[in-house]
């Protein structure tokens, strides 16, 4: 589950999970550090449900609901943010401005750089007046190369 060069945001090394619940006032709870972690070591946005299913495989099972609270509980702080399907809502951690691309035959959602729709988004501004702030996203929805391949 690691990030492809392309799928970074951060050019600083990445915060601890514990640095990062304190800064943001939150207790270094078990289940917070592992879901935490988990998000910064997926290559992209997960589901509750996949989330359950990562942490389960890794012998780390923490209830459903748990896990929903928690993703709701680090999005609410800014430390996690949420994308809505089709499906599923999907999250992923906050980092650097980016925009995502959702496929809409299985949900996957991929984190797709700030810098590669530059020109795009202000070509938005102008078009529309509005201007974007840092938590700004560009959802891109379409099928994901997997699922192109499969049809």
């Amino acid at each position: 589950m690691q990030q492809t060069r392309n799928q970074q945001h951060t050019t600083a090394p990445p915060e601890p999970p514990r640095a990062l619940l304190r800064r943001h006032g939150l207790r270094c709870t078990p289940s917070r550090l592992r879901i935490l972690a988990l998000l910064g070591a997926c290559d992209h946005h997960l589901s509750t449900g996949e989330a359950c299913a990562h942490l389960a495989s890794a012998g780390e099972a923490i209830h459903p609901t748990t896990v929903y609270r928690t993703l709701e509980t680090l999005t609410a702080v800014g430390l996690a943010h949420a994308v809505p399907g089709p499906g599923a809502t999907r999250y992923g951690l906050t980092g650097e401005p980016h925009h995502h691309t959702v496929c809409r035959r299985c949900g996957r959602v991929t984190a797709l750089g700030s810098d590669h729709l530059r020109e795009a988004v202000g070509r938005i501004e102008e078009l529309t007046g509005l201007r974007p702030d840092a938590s700004g996203s560009l959802l891109v929805y379409g099928r994901c190369a997997r699922c192109t391949a499969e049809a």
